[in-house]
């Protein structure tokens, strides 16, 4: 009975991930809970994908990670890149493409990919490079160079744990390397040779053109005696319940106030600075109370904004929500975002969708480009916590050597490490982390806000599926019947269809929840067949990592979407032909470097 139970709750966990329901650490919670529920897991079997190793050694990850890019190491660099990328769009591709994947053999992908994109924009903006023609294959490398370590990406680590704790042996650190670089290499020669004439010629939606489109819904009023906002505050105000205004800027008594909350209060003759949808304004013009003075330029008015030197001055800035904001999955008015961030949003550009109406009542999600009205201290709340990240007027960071050099040291000293198997990978993960708060890189606070705590939640909620088919016996009971249907097959071509099951479900799914259902069956196929478990794991991380053919089967494809305004089919066109010729080269390629 329990099987039962435990296949049908993945059908449902499967399902809410293919719909998007809830963001997927809720999911992964969900299922968790649902475990419990039915007493398939007790308590302590479910919540200990909290204390696993792959969840333990991915968290250290992304506080060394984070070290790593706040010392500025890799900002360092970002002048050369910038300067050799102008040369030409091949050597562009080049440089982006080879820099992107050597970091993200050892930094969270994601994060590299955020510094990169605004570097790539302002290259395409000074070289007339289309972005579309760059930010692909950007994504692409990253997930490339992801695969050739075992620090690379979340679901090698993943797998890894999974053998320990399993009781098999885990992989070392450059132990699949030569493999990936196999894969790699034709992974590469495909971006430079084939993917330029696949990728489309398309301009990104640059801040210009959603400046214009909010200028279509500014305007300009001034709050009459008989206007039943006197006194009221901008939450409690008619302009907002009824009207759906969002107020950008005060001025009262030709005195300009841009810091206010939502308990601002108003007060006659106020002038307001407003972003109104055409419907809402007609409404307005009939109301008694307010005056409209005529459409106001926000791009004019910005510019003249520039020309004062004062630090509170707001400017028109693009940002993009990384893979782990926590502004992610919850709206505007749930954030009370104007009160916290003392900003305006004026525009979200959702993948191919411009949304200029009811803002505060859409949810933000992970890969939107947000068009904030703010200044630089007040951006610096949303970007300092990674909340954001800045796409236009892009700053190079400071390098702090002080910081840099033993903060890379100790990163070294983590990788060599466990490469040379002094320790485990969760072991000097951990010491380095601790070292980086002893020497004062990182505050404490800091190394807590480091860690993508929706990924970790993530990781132990789909662990939970993976110990439930084990105690169950599912994952047993599917590797006979694999074995009933193809136990008379070559290993390598068992191997084969494990790696395109995996890559497929990967497109649908994310890596790391197709990861842990995949793990505990291919261990369990590979005792029935009485051969090596190793190739079956390798071809498991190989096809997780290698996943090209939607913006949903790994977080970089999605941050690039928007920015390059790619559509669905951009990315079926240009990842299906890599992600066949991988499969194909992984089924022959794997074999050679872990025999069965």
């Amino acid at each position: 009975m329990e099987l039962y139970i435990t296949i049908g709750i993945i059908a449902i966990g499967v399902f809410l991930f293919v719909r998007d329901y809830f963001t997927i650490d809720t999911t992964s919670l969900l299922i968790m809970t649902m475990f419990i529920v039915t007493s398939v897991l007790s308590p302590e079997e479910a919540f200990s994908g909290f204390i696993h190793p792959a969840t333990m050694t991915l968290g250290c990850m992304f506080v060394i990670s984070f070290a790593i890019l706040k010392t500025g190491i890799i900002d360092g660099f970002s002048t050369q890149i910038v300067k050799l990328a102008k040369i030409s769009y091949t050597v562009a591709l080049l440089v982006f493409c080879g820099v992107t994947a050597l970091f993200s053999a050892f930094i969270n992908d994601s994060a590299v990919v955020a510094i990169m994109i605004p570097l790539a924009l302002l290259v395409c903006k000074e070289t007339g490079i289309n972005p579309s023609k760059l930010l692909i294959p950007i994504s692409f490398s990253a997930c490339i160079g992801g695969s050739t370590t075992i620090i690379g990406t979340g679901t090698n680590i993943l797998i890894s744990s999974y053998a320990l704790k399993s009781g098999l042996e885990g992989f070392g650190m450059f132990e699949f390397t030569k493999a990936a670089l196999v894969l790699a290499s034709i992974g590469f020669a495909y971006l430079f040779f084939v993917a330029p004439w696949l990728l489309p010629k398309r301009k990104n939606i640059d801040g210009e053109i959603l400046v214009r489109e909010a200028e279509k819904y500014s305007t300009e009023i001034t709050l009459q005696a008989n206007c039943p906002d006197i006194n009221r505050s901008i939450a409690s105000s008619k302009l907002v319940k009824d009207f759906c205004v969002q107020v950008l800027k005060v001025t009262r008594e030709t005195e300009p106030i841009n810091d206010f909350t939502s308990d601002f209060e108003f007060k006659e003759h106020d002038v307001l600075k407003i972003l109104i949808s055409p419907n809402n304004l007609l409404n307005l013009k009939h109301t008694k109370g307010y005056s409209i003075n005529g459409d106001v330029a926000l791009k004019a008015s910005i510019e003249t904004e520039k020309t004062k030197q004062e630090s509170n001055t707001k400017h028109v800035y693009e940002v993009l929500i990384p893979v782990g904001s926590e502004l992610a999955g919850k709206s505007l008015k749930e954030l009370h975002f104007r009160k916290v961030y003392q900003s305006s949003v004026l525009a979200i550009r959702h993948r191919n969708e411009t949304i200029l109406e009811n803002l505060n009542q859409i949810k933000i999600r992970e890969g939107d480009m947000l068009l904030i009205y703010a200044s630089e201290q007040e951006l610096s709340k949303l970007t300092s916590q990674s909340l954001a990240f800045v796409l236009s007027d892009y700053k190079k960071k400071h390098i702090d050597y002080k910081k840099a050099i033993p903060a890379l040291l100790i990163a070294i000293g983590v990788v060599t490490a466990a490469a040379l198997n002094l320790t485990s990978i969760l072991m000097s993960g951990m010491v380095g982390c601790l070292l980086l708060v002893i020497t004062s890189i990182l505050k404490p606070q800091e190394a807590y806000q480091a860690i993508n705590w929706k990924v970790i939640f993530m990781i132990a909620g789909v662990l939970s599926m993976g110990m439930a088919l084990e105690k169950t016996g599912g994952s047993d009971i599917i590797s006979e019947m694999i074995f009933n249907a193809m136990g008379g097959l070559d290993p390598r071509v068992i191997l084969s269809l494990i790696f395109l099951v995996t890559f497929l479900s990967t497109n649908i799914l994310s890596g790391k929840a197709t990861a842990a259902l995949m793990a505990p069956i291919v261990i369990s196929l590979a005792a029935v067949l009485q051969v090596s478990e190793r190739p079956f794991l390798v071809a498991v991380m190989f096809a997780c990592a290698f996943t090209f053919m939607s913006p949903v089967c790994n977080p970089t494809n999605a941050m690039v979407y928007t920015p390059g305004n790619y559509k669905f089919n951009d990315y079926l066109k240009v990842g299906t032909p890599l992600n066949i010729i991988i499969w194909i080269a992984s089924s022959l390629t794997i074999p050679l470097f872990f025999p069965f």
